[in-house]
């Protein structure tokens, strides 16, 4: 049987891996984790399976683990210097599913794979915190339970309440070791219950039923729509990544949080985030306990802040992108488990663009190519004030771009009255209809509860460069009495919203707007597409307003003109 080391459907990574090219098979996830090992950034070791040795693994949950994955799992336990079930040192994986393109229902994780009633026993010894094994030997048996036997979590989280219930406990912090040991022997009992199978002791069994179930979510429903929305085949398939599992409950010196390099409106470097120490990942994107600002990290532990913006600065440097990173403390030292290009808008991808440029780490032809052009149009229009807050009351689709206050009208001929008085107003309307069109022209944005991106409305409002918002269907509209009920809350007509047609919010009040200008980053970005384009680009102008735009824009010249709105 092949090496792990070169067998072409298993990678290895981390500790002293060999140097990974990009492979898309593995997925975004498997890839990146490939990347920060080269970039010698602290990864937990751990390896990536391939499509096709997944489905083997699906096909064959009552054997063996196939003989390239039990060496590849042989080099963890070399690298680690731990092993599974181990009666020292014990190793612990952690199983994910890593995908070219995220599709729906398959982003669950088992965490802890390898603890059973002989390990958590060796963990407790050796941490000589015995809450703390137990701990994670409760968390594992939900985990198992809930991704793999399809079990409902609130079942276990009601054996936990009943047991501090018996006790008198007000806390979870008041729970002792031996206290988690008799939860952990409840928790068995009650999968036993739910299930009719004791909890698997056997690590292979544990490995094996993980992998066939987090490979079922591909051929769910919901994932098999998806992926035929996106081209993708039934053999592209799921990879899986398995890691050492590291732990972020060893102390004050321990933890898990999550940072951002970029400032999402404008792509100036910022570093943001939050901590939580002695704490877990779901732990804090469950937000049962309160996080701390990042600036708390750096004051507490300046060495490991201080390594954050190094591996911060790596990664940018290699994506020519901001990053967003989830981290671990383990009693001081940090781990990355993940890491992926940070959201942002249209204006702050252009500027680090530019700015990754003018570093030298990417050549003009390479920043303007990492442009998405269809998010430029979102800077010809006014867009809402990134620093101004927002209440949003309902989201539809983003049907025309650009943001735009005004009077909630319900009525087209009352929009265009009102609209010859210096009004402004919004155009809301469950569907448009083409009588309405003088309404459309003489509103400053339209909002329907119904349609999509080629309704009436939609059409209608991007030809006249109108924001809109179609399809908000958690909206209500009652035309005889003159309301708009959104969840928790009543507008009648003359109250003041806000769309903003580039994100489908729709907003409580008038909320102050940035006007388009092509100037800073913009004009750079369109100079240098002027070095290296070959058309020249000429407007479609029927006004001398048109006219004027399209000089103010950087048109060469007038390549169709329309003589019948001039007259």
């Amino acid at each position: 049987m092949s090496n792990p080391l070169t067998h072409e459907q298993i990678i290895l990574f981390g500790a002293n891996a060999a140097p990974i090219l990009s492979q898309p098979v593995f997925g975004k996830k498997a890839n990146m984790m490939c990347m920060l090992s080269n970039l010698g950034l602290p990864i937990p070791a751990g390896l990536a399976l391939g499509p096709t040795i997944c489905r083997q693994l699906g096909e064959k949950t009552q054997h063996d683990l196939p003989e390239p994955l039990t060496e590849a799992l042989q080099w963890l336990e070399t690298v680690t210097g731990k092993q599974l079930c181990g009666t020292s040192n014990p190793l612990f994986l952690a199983m994910r599913t890593s995908a070219a393109i995220a599709v729906p229902g398959t982003g669950d994780a088992v965490l802890n794979i390898g603890l059973n009633d002989e390990t958590v026993e060796v963990l407790a010894h050796e941490s000589a915190d015995a809450r703390f094994a137990y701990d994670n030997y409760c968390r594992f048996i939900q985990n198992f339970a809930q991704v793999v036997m399809g079990d409902d979590p609130t079942a276990f989280e009601d054996v936990l309440a009943l047991y501090m219930e018996e006790r008198g406990y007000v806390s979870d912090a008041e729970l002792q070791g031996s206290d988690m040991r008799e939860i952990a022997n409840r928790f068995k009992a009650q999968f036993e219950s739910n299930n009719g199978e004791v909890f698997p002791q056997d690590i292979a069994h544990q490995i094996k039923a993980s992998c066939a179930a987090l490979l079922r979510a591909w051929q769910a429903p919901r994932a098999r729509t998806h992926r035929k929305l996106q081209g993708i085949g039934e053999n592209d398939g799921l990879a899986l990544l398995i890691q050492a599992h590291v732990s972020g409950q060893l102390g004050e010196h321990s933890g898990v949080g999550r940072i951002v390099s970029r400032h999402a409106q404008t792509g100036a470097a910022q570093m943001v985030g939050e901590f939580l120490p002695n704490a877990t990942g779901p732990e804090l994107l469950a937000r049962l306990k309160p996080s701390l600002p990042l600036d708390e990290l750096k004051n507490r532990h300046p060495s490991t802040y201080r390594e954050l913006e190094v591996a911060v600065e790596a990664i940018e440097n290699k994506l020519c992108d901001g990053v967003d990173i989830e981290f671990l403390m383990d009693n001081g030292k940090l781990w990355l488990v993940n890491a992926k290009p940070c959201r942002r808008s249209a204006q702050a991808a252009l500027h680090m663009a530019i700015e990754f440029a003018d570093k030298g780490l990417q050549t003009k032809q390479q920043a303007l190519l990492r442009i998405d052009p269809l998010s430029l149009d979102q800077l010809l229009h006014s867009t809402i004030d990134p620093d101004e807050k927002r209440t949003v009351i309902a989201t539809g689709l983003p049907a025309s771009p650009g943001a735009v206050s005004g009077l909630v009208i319900f009525d087209a001929d009352e929009a265009r009255d009102l609209a010859a008085q210096g009004r402004r107003v919004i155009l809301v309307r469950p569907e448009t209809l083409p009588e309405d069109i003088r309404g459309l022209h003489a509103a400053e944005g339209v909002l329907t509860t119904r349609g999509g991106m080629t309704s009436h409305a939609a059409v209608i409002a991007r030809g006249m460069g109108k924001p809109c918002v179609t399809g908000a269907s958690t909206l209500r509209i009652d035309s005889k009495e003159g309301t708009l009920t959104a969840p928790g809350l009543v507008l009648r007509r003359y109250d003041v919203i806000t769309l903003d047609g580039s994100s489908g919010q729709v907003l409580k009040g008038a909320v102050p707007t940035v006007k388009p200008e092509v100037t800073g980053d913009f004009a750079t970005l369109l100079d240098w597409a002027d070095e290296f384009r070959r058309m020249q680009v000429r407007a479609n102008a029927e006004t001398l307003q048109d006219a004027r735009m399209a000089k103010d824009f950087g048109a060469e010249g007038i390549g169709l003109c329309r003589t019948e709105h001039m007259f």
